[in-house]
């Protein structure tokens, strides 16, 4: 019963709560006009920061947004949106958005080429704002000092090519995908085929440039030498954003010699991938030699699967003698001369980049931006230290021939990489390891049951290879992001939650990553979900009862 003249409880609740929604509304709205006044307030006016912005309700922001989405797993309609796009033409506009984002309580995220495996770089579950850096992509290659400035939205494959306009026999070791950005690659520590002779980029970078969480632009004098080390190989994107690296190119003879062989059916396999794994990080220093491991039809019974060895190789000479060292050391491999392709440096690239060179390709294909083609991708990673024997080969193909999709490449160490001390760079997996591994499974399906079913057959090639790779701890490359690993919500047990997955990724180095972390954004406005935490809480350093870390 109501008092006639007077609301019912209810239409005060409905009125309240559609005022209240009203309110935030405008107030949310009054936040984004604000965030936009800071940011043209904080540019440079030379250089007007209004056409580099991109909400919501702009035509070209979903095209914008993916267009540097290398995995689609994370360009769902469900996937978070940010609340701006910002791409960024000048150092200013990189400058406002970091003080910007920090006045007005916004995550920044960093994307240079999009190829982060677990979409960090232009995902989150909080208001966000991307800081696209792909206009940042100039490349100053200096042959005379044996330098290049490059800036860190440029791709691998523009700046492969730039080096090769002004030299044949200059190159850079980095990854062997030319799509991925170069911010990125650096920021964990970036191996291709020559890393083996010549060490990971990182190893190669003599000089930086970074915005900090002040606002300043620094190079590595100014920076401090704790910082540099930090940002090459320590997750850089947690200390600030880097604007360009200057990096020291590598000598490469006229003619490099390039092959792929292929072997299948278990019996043919288990003896060349054994020995593989024997032989694998004490390869002559010129030899690159990587293998992948996936399930295949036999002929044309297609509902017999059964597993295929893909060895794909880089030499850094001729053929023959190429051949004459396989000979010697890998003779299950079978090389031989009609295997091989004798190119150039720069023409190497292209074919590691699965583009043919037998019908004339261009080199300027290295400049194309976009992959050819785009999957939903799950991946992890492993260190292997020691042989797998043959009967757990055995059981690892037939594991592998159960699950069907999963695969595996094993990227070959030694060489250059077991001279390097582990605390040279926050990258600390050096010496002792025969091998990388990563596990990959593709997919074109969309939506949340596909994404748990195809996920999942990787977690379990994974968790079925525990006996075989490194322990205490399992160790992890931080390129080959896995959020499986542990995830940080930065609060009071922020610390803890780090040392999950930073221990994986960095061993002793996480330590002094913290430190670094800790001096330079004591507030930590450079976050993400597996980025360097600030130091603990005085609290912080033991586990409370009943809290998880993970």
């Amino acid at each position: 019963m109501r008092v006639s003249g007077f609301p019912s409880m209810h239409l005060l609740v409905v009125v309240g709560f559609a005022f209240l929604v009203s309110w935030a509304s405008l107030s949310s709205a009054q936040d984004h006009l604000s965030f936009i006044q800071c940011l043209k307030l904080y540019s440079d006016p030379l250089f007007p920061i209004s056409t580099n912005l991109y909400n919501p309700e702009d035509a070209s922001y979903s095209s914008v947004l993916s267009a540097s989405i290398r995995n689609l797993r994370f360009n769902e309609s469900s996937t978070p949106k940010p609340r701006l796009i910002i791409t960024a033409t000048h150092e200013s506009h990189v400058q406002a958005a970091i003080l910007c984002g920090k006045n007005h309580v916004l995550e920044m995220r960093t994307r240079s080429g999009g190829h982060d495996y677990e979409g960090s770089s232009y995902v989150s579950y909080v208001p966000f704002f991307i800081l696209d850096l792909l206009n940042f992509r100039s490349i100053d290659v200096n042959i005379k000092e044996e330098t290049a400035w490059v800036q860190a939205g440029a791709t691998l494959g523009e700046l492969y090519y730039a080096i090769a306009n002004k030299s044949k026999v200059h190159g850079f070791p980095a990854g062997m995908c030319p799509t991925v950005g170069v911010g990125g690659q650096f920021s964990g520590g970036g191996f291709g085929n020559m890393m083996r002779k010549y060490g990971l980029s990182i190893d190669n970078i003599i000089d930086a440039k970074i915005v900090d969480v002040q606002g300043r632009i620094l190079g590595r004098q100014y920076m401090g030498e704790d910082l540099f080390w930090a940002i090459t190989g320590g997750s850089a994107a947690s200390f600030g954003v880097v604007l360009a690296y200057k990096i020291k190119l590598v000598p490469v003879p006229q003619n490099v010699t390039v092959f792929h062989v292929a072997k299948t059916g278990e019996n043919n396999i288990t003896e060349s991938v054994h020995r593989w794994l024997e032989i694998a990080d004490g390869f002559d220093r010129d030899v690159y030699l990587h293998m992948m491991l996936n399930v295949a039809n036999r002929g044309e019974e297609k509902k017999k699967k059964t597993m295929r060895a893909k060895y794909s190789g880089f030499f850094l000479g001729d053929s023959e003698r190429l051949i004459s060292l396989m000979n010697e050391t890998f003779p299950e491999l079978g090389l031989q001369k009609q295997d091989c392709q004798e190119v150039s440096w720069i023409e190497s690239v292209v074919y590691w980049g699965n583009f043919p060179i037998n019908n004339g390709t261009s080199t300027q294909v290295l400049l194309n931006r976009t992959p050819s083609q785009l999957y939903h991708s799950k991946m992890k990673s492993d260190y292997l230290q020691r042989s797998i024997p043959k009967e757990g080969l055995k059981l690892i193909f037939k594991k592998m021939v159960e699950l069907e999709d999963p695969y595996m490449f094993f990227f070959p160490y030694g060489g250059k990489m077991s001279d390097i001390s582990p605390d040279a760079k926050p990258f600390p997996h050096r010496a002792g390891n025969i091998a990388n591994i990563l596990y990959r499974t593709d997919w074109t399906e969309h939506g949340f049951e596909a994404d748990e079913y195809y996920s999942g057959l990787t977690r379990k090639l994974y968790d079925f290879m525990t006996p075989f790779v490194s322990k205490f701890p399992r160790q992890a490359y931080f390129n080959f992001k896995d959020f499986d690993l542990g995830v940080n919500h930065h609060g009071h047990n922020s610390y803890l939650q780090g040392k999950v997955y930073g221990g994986k990724y960095f061993k002793e180095n996480f330590d002094k990553l913290v430190e670094i972390k800790s001096r330079v954004d004591p507030e930590n406005y450079f976050k993400n979900e597996q980025s360097i935490p600030v130091r603990p809480f005085p609290e912080e350093g033991k586990l409370q009862k009943g809290v998880s870390v993970i």
